[in-house]
């Protein structure tokens, strides 16, 4: 436990933290959710949300990797042998996002190409799916490889792998020291631009204009909670294995709070930024704000070229960057992701950092592929669905009631917490992991099923859904369980845990 690699710095490990946090939902997920959702009435349960869930939860599993030192199959095991599976199905949940999530990094890379010259000509809709994706006509359909997506798709996992070879301090650290400030440096640019334009006060005033005549409704708590959910890398390993390389001295709570405050401050820059575009496409064509507000894929690839064409100069800078912004951002978060399953293969089977990256990121890499097809678009649309609503929130809820009521784990993780912190948790952190956050993941995933059950997502046909959504959510939990079946390398440092803290 004591040879673990550690981070060179304390604001390495914060960069790394809030490099995998901030990612491509922070710039076009959280606007939109805004929006739809009471505009600057949303920052109130927001907030809350983020103090009640988002921070406590981050806190909880940094001090879970901080004090087990291991990856999180590892630390859950060390907990108590019972729950290492909650660990194999949080690194299995990672691997599948790794391989749909690094096709997107993928397409960020050829339209930042695209953008010098507006490739995209003026039917941008029809550049994504035709000319660009050659989109298959029947979801279902894998067809051929698209060379424009492979190409750029194979330059994403080489700089990913290569960057993991390097290790922690010399890898990890070293590109989120690149990227985030670059990232910021990139987005602050198109920020100010933005709010230049004409038609950026209407966009704003869309933004920010509170409706309160919807705080009372629960779903809009209920997106609040998602969207610090979905947005701080919780659940899904990512913090569990990163908190493990810190140092023993590390106050784990004060840096909680500077990763959950991050997050959020460059999703309100994002917002800024992408609602005085939006008022300025709208101002464009003359018609309401509310009538060009798009989320996902769509806002990114559909919507943004668009207004780049419109823009009254430098075009192509802007537009570069922009896409080169989604890029330096989904890596930073592509690189933590595949971190997971690399740390949890090298713990489990002992073998080198070298053998694991390349079996686990190549198995990856490999998969990755099918995403690269004419179908490839259909495939991501409902994995991603599954993998986060029936995965990483599931996976949350599951993990934090293990910890509180059965593992009954959180006195002794507040009392490693405090001995290395400046910030003192008080019974506020117990009570909010103990029933607010439990209550609200629970009341979501009823939710979620109950929806999901009486309409087919996204439209899709039965057996599409079935196969790459429901089976893929019941696939990761079950080799979860098989994994955990599998017995620990023989010179692997494995000690168990009570609930003492004490080896036994």
């Amino acid at each position: 436990m004591d040879n673990r690699p550690q981070w060179g710095t304390r604001a390495g490990f914060i960069l790394a933290a809030a490099g995998s946090a901030i990612g491509l939902g922070n710039i076009w997920r959280f606007p939109a959710t805004a929006y739809e959702n009471g505009g600057g009435a949303f920052f109130l349960p927001y907030l809350f949300a983020l103090l009640t869930a988002g921070i406590p939860l981050l806190i909880m599993e940094f001090t879970i990797g901080h004090k087990y030192r291991g990856s999180s199959p590892l630390s859950f095991s060390r907990i108590n042998r019972k729950m290492e599976w909650i660990g194999w199905w949080q690194v299995g949940i990672s691997f599948f996002i790794s391989v749909y999530y690094a096709a997107i990094i993928a397409w960020a890379m050829s339209y930042s190409i695209f953008a010098f010259n507006q490739s995209w000509g003026s039917d941008t809709e029809g550049f994504l799916y035709g000319s660009y994706l050659h989109l298959a006509e029947t979801p279902g359909q894998f067809g051929s490889l698209v060379p424009g997506v492979f190409i750029p798709l194979v330059i994403v996992w080489v700089v990913t792998l290569g960057i993991l070879f390097k290790g922690i301090k010399k890898g990890i650290e070293v590109a989120n020291k690149i990227f985030l400030p670059a990232l910021f440096v990139l987005f602050l640019i198109i920020v100010i631009r933005a709010v230049t334009l004409d038609g950026a006060v209407d966009g704003l005033n869309a933004f920010f204009k509170p409706n309160w005549e919807v705080i009372m409704d629960g779903k809009v708590w209920v997106a609040a909670y998602g969207q610090i959910f979905f947005s701080l890398s919780i659940a899904f390993a990512i913090m569990v294995t990163y908190s493990s390389y810190l140092p023993k001295k590390s106050d784990i709570t004060n840096n909680a709070f500077i990763t959950g405050f991050a997050n959020s401050g460059f999703e309100l820059l994002a917002g800024i930024g992408v609602f005085s575009i939006l008022g300025f496409m709208a101002m464009q064509q003359g018609v309401g704000v509310d009538e060009v507000v798009k989320g996902g894929v769509g806002l990114a690839f559909v919507v943004f070229p668009a207004i780049i064409n419109e823009l009254p100069a430098f075009n192509g800078f802007f537009g570069f960057l922009f896409f080169a912004s989604l890029v330096l951002a989904g890596l930073s978060s592509l690189i933590s992701i595949v971190e997971t399953f690399v740390a949890g293969v090298q713990d489990k089977f002992n073998v080198s950092r070298t053998k694991s990256v390349m079996y686990g990121g190549g198995l990856a890499a490999i998969i990755s592929i099918a995403f690269a097809t004419q179908g490839g678009l259909y495939f991501l649309d409902v994995v991603d669905y599954f993998i986060n609503n029936f995965g990483v929130a599931l996976a949350g809820l599951v993990e934090v009631v293990a910890i509180a009521w059965f593992a009954k784990e959180l006195r002794n993780l507040q009392n490693h917490a405090d001995s290395v912190s400046d910030i003192k948790l008080g019974v506020w952190w117990r009570i909010c992991l103990s029933f607010i956050t439990p209550i609200v993941l629970g009341y979501m995933m009823f939710d979620n099923i109950r929806t999901n059950i009486a309409e087919n997502y996204g439209g899709y046909e039965t057996w599409f859904v079935s196969a790459y959504g429901w089976v893929i959510a019941a696939l990761v939990i079950i080799l979860g369980v098989l994994f955990s079946k599998v017995k620990w390398g023989k010179s692997t440092d494995f000690e168990v845990k009570d609930s003492k803290g004490d080896s036994k």
